[in-house]
Order: structure tokens, then C-alpha cells, then sequence
């Protein structure tokens, strides 16, 4: 769709436009669009956007087998209320083999990178297979990690899709004002034990 020369030009003016419209921008562009989500804190803020220009969407959820209570509770919710065309990815293996052969996912755990594969990254690669999106939305944001901040608005995932993250030059306080706005729920309790910190990469967004 875009060169490595002309996405950056585009990125400039994508920056003067608001979410809403950056939204429309890359579904206007898409024959096949797809949105991900991990369910996390702000997750209603992007899946009520978009659902409001494309409400039946694919959306994918990689479901670990490690998420607390809080976040399954938070899927039905948003799920129910937001009718998801909803496609859930998990690992191969169950947590207990995960568990015994690698360690609990905790922070200082060695495995971690191993664990991320196996629970993340094969399991969202061969989603992205079967679903083939040619436009993929995204929750990211540039003062979510370092890694992250080295992004844009658009760029391209390892699998060559055009990535979109219309919240990304958005603060916190923006989004929960755009929030509270719309009445979204908000994920409080939400914690993901793959990470185990906000400032650590899963592994699906690496470029």
C-alpha cells in the first residue's frame, strides 16, 4: 500500500487528524481488516471506535489460558454488548505442560521469551493466517514502552500488514476523557502474566 518513503508521509498527516478519522482513513483502504485486542484496560476505547464506523469487524484475542478472572468477565461484556465477530487464538499446549516444562510466566522467569512464543506469537501467526488482513488496528500507543514509541501511527507488522494505531500519539487522560465521554468500562484489574510488565513486549508487535 505504502513505501517506506511515502507511509512516512502520510504519518505526518495522519498526526493533524483525529482517531475517528484515521479510522475511516485505513477501512477505506482495507478489503479485509482486522482489529486485535488483549482486553486490557483501555481495550473498550479502540473496539467502540471502530465499531462504530464497522461493527462487524473480525476481532482477535489471544487467549493465553493465563488471564485472570477480571479479564474473561471483561470479554463477555464487551462481547455481548459491542456483538464481536470475535476470533479467540490460544497455545497448543495447556497451562499445567507450560507450567512444568517452562516455569510460571512470572517476570524474572528465563523462559519468558520462550513462554511469549508459545502462548503469543505461533498461536497469533497462525490466526493471521487463516485471517489474512490486509489492514490490521490496534490499540498501541507511544508512551506505552520504548519499543513502542519508535513506532508510528502506521507502520508495517513482520507479516507485511499495514498496521494502524489510531490512539497512538493519545495520553492516558485523553483516553479516559474519551471514555468517560462514551461511558466505556474500563479494565482496572486487568494484568497480563505473559508480560508480567506494562513495559515489556509480547512479542506480536516486533517489526
Amino acid at each position: 500500500m505504502f513505501s517506506k518513503i511515502n507511509i512516512a508521509e502520510v504519518n505526518l498527516q495522519l498526526h493533524t487528524m483525529e482517531p475517528e478519522e484515521i479510522i475511516q482513513f485505513a477501512l477505506h483502504l482495507s478489503k479485509n481488516p482486522l482489529l486485535t485486542t488483549s482486553f486490557g484496560k483501555y481495550s473498550a476505547c479502540l473496539i467502540h471506535a471502530v465499531s462504530t464506523v464497522k461493527k462487524d469487524i473480525a476481532v482477535l484475542w489471544c487467549d493465553t489460558g493465563y488471564n485472570t478472572d477480571a479479564t474473561y468477565e471483561h470479554v463477555s461484556s464487551l462481547s455481548s454488548t459491542y456483538k464481536l465477530n470475535l476470533e479467540v487464538c490460544s497455545p497448543q499446549f495447556t497451562t499445567a505442560y507450560i507450567n512444568n516444562k517452562y516455569g510460571a510466566p512470572e517476570f524474572d522467569n528465563p523462559n519468558h521469551h520462550i513462554i511469549s512464543e508459545i502462548t503469543k506469537v505461533a498461536p497469533f501467526q497462525k490466526a493471521i493466517k487463516k485471517i489474512h488482513p490486509d489492514v490490521w488496528l490496534t490499540n498501541l500507543r507511544k508512551d506505552q514502552n520504548p519499543y513502542r514509541e519508535s513506532l508510528d501511527i502506521l507502520s508495517y507488522s513482520e507479516e507485511g500488514i499495514l498496521k494502524v494505531a489510531p490512539f497512538f500519539n493519545w495520553s492516558d487522560s485523553q483516553i479516559l476523557s474519551y471514555m468517560n465521554k462514551n461511558n466505556l468500562p474500563i479494565h482496572v484489574d486487568y494484568f497480563d502474566p505473559i508480560k508480567a510488565s506494562q513495559s515489556r513486549e509480547c512479542g506480536i508487535h516486533f517489526s
